[in-house]
């Protein structure tokens, strides 16, 4: 699957994040469909992603999150600074998508809708409907946002009250995520949906 990328030079600029260990590269090339994004922890994850497994061959890279137009890249350790980094990474991303290489193997959409679909097979009528009130909310209120800092949250499961969700990109091991998630997220989603008593995160590194 390649980019639609615009013809002729492609323009990216690196923007902070809340978290100091990742730093959002912003392009003006699509590399996923909108609403899309993925998460690779590790080298070992991102067989799916040419990209992703370019960015692990820089030592330093300890995680990769590709969303709409931007790809957030977090670091293994604070001994390098960005202002080392930025200029390689940025240099290594422009030349890569100008020259169509391959972002993803398999349009990540397809196994995304076919997890969510697995996520709410073993549920009530009842919990399901509750579930997809949850992820309108997650898509509609907190996902934009969340995105513009780089990062994501992705629902995993409703249960006996508790909603489980997955943080990606920046946002695992973000120094303020703990907040954004108790303090906002879940406070939303108890607002909303009366029957959620709980929001739990996975994806959290540690340090978290």
């Amino acid at each position: 699957m390649n980019t639609t990328a615009p013809a002729g030079s492609v323009s990216i600029y690196a923007e902070a994040s809340p978290n100091p260990e990742s730093m959002k590269f912003v392009l003006n090339a699509q590399l996923v469909s909108d609403g899309v994004s993925v998460d690779y922890p590790d080298a070992e994850s991102a067989s799916n992603s040419p990209l992703a497994q370019e960015l692990f061959k820089f030592d330093y890279v300890g995680r990769v999150f590709i969303a709409a137009n931007f790809v957030t890249v977090t670091k293994t350790t604070p001994d390098h600074t960005w202002t080392q980094l930025i200029p390689e990474l940025r240099t290594f991303l422009k030349s890569y998508v100008e020259s169509g290489g391959p972002i993803f193997l398999v349009d990540p959409a397809a196994e995304q809708r076919a997890a969510q679909q697995a996520a709410g097979a073993d549920h009530s009528a009842e919990d399901q409907e509750t579930a997809q009130k949850i992820i309108d909310l997650l898509d509609n209120y907190v996902r934009p946002a969340v995105e513009q800092d780089g990062g994501n949250i992705t629902f995993k499961s409703y249960r006996e009250g508790v909603v489980t969700v997955n943080l990606q990109g920046s946002c695992s091991g973000c120094p303020s995520a703990t907040v954004t998630l108790k303090s906002g997220i879940e406070n939303l989603l108890k607002r909303m949906v009366p029957q959620v008593t709980e929001v739990v995160a996975e994806g959290v590194t540690a340090g978290f």
